[in-house]
């Protein structure tokens, strides 16, 4: 049951991870910041890895 809480936390923090990335990619976009977008970027890859981990946490509880 802890393990299912860990995937959840990490789904919720790649959904925040990624949400924040694509606002600072559109607004680094708009000010052509390639700094900004840079960082949006960043930030988006983070929350594609954290949702990955949540998934795999989640699939090795139901695995036992």
């Amino acid at each position: 049951m802890a393990e299912n809480k860990h995937s959840i936390s990490d789904k919720v923090k790649s959904g925040v991870s990624k949400v924040k990335g694509e606002v600072k990619d559109q607004i680094g976009n708009a000010k052509d910041d390639k700094s900004m977008q840079a960082d949006g970027k960043k930030d988006k890859a983070k929350g594609k890895l954290q949702e990955t981990t949540g998934k795999l946490k989640e699939d090795s509880d139901h695995k036992y």
